[in-house]
């Protein structure tokens, strides 16, 4: 396959070798967790924000680092925001924020 780095060739040969072994092995489990992604993944709501240009920056940037497209990085945090699953990583993109966040207080 092209395009896959050493470490996806060595995971691609081990699944097709067949070393590979299922995490899940119930079907039950098997079911539940497809009801998960099925869940997690189902989009059927429209929601429109302004954002700042800035922070729309900042977030195509952390997209680019997490190597997805930043709308679905969005849809990630607040997703993780309501369910209570949100937790902060520092970034170096943080020291920006934090301008920000001190003009934003001074003024």
């Amino acid at each position: 396959m092209k395009g896959l780095d050493k470490y996806e060739k060595q995971v691609l040969s081990a699944y097709e070798s067949g070393k590979l072994k299922p995490a899940v092995t119930s079907e039950a489990s098997l079911r539940r967790y497809r009801e998960y992604a099925r869940a997690t993944l189902t989009k059927n709501r429209r929601v429109n924000i302004r954002v700042s240009t800035q922070d729309v920056s900042d977030i195509q940037a952390r997209a680019v680092e997490e190597g997805m497209p930043y709308q679905t990085l969005m849809a990630s945090v607040l997703h993780k925001f309501a369910t209570g699953r949100l937790v902060e990583k520092r970034s170096s993109l943080t020291s920006r924020s934090r301008r920000t966040a001190r003009k934003r207080a001074a003024a």
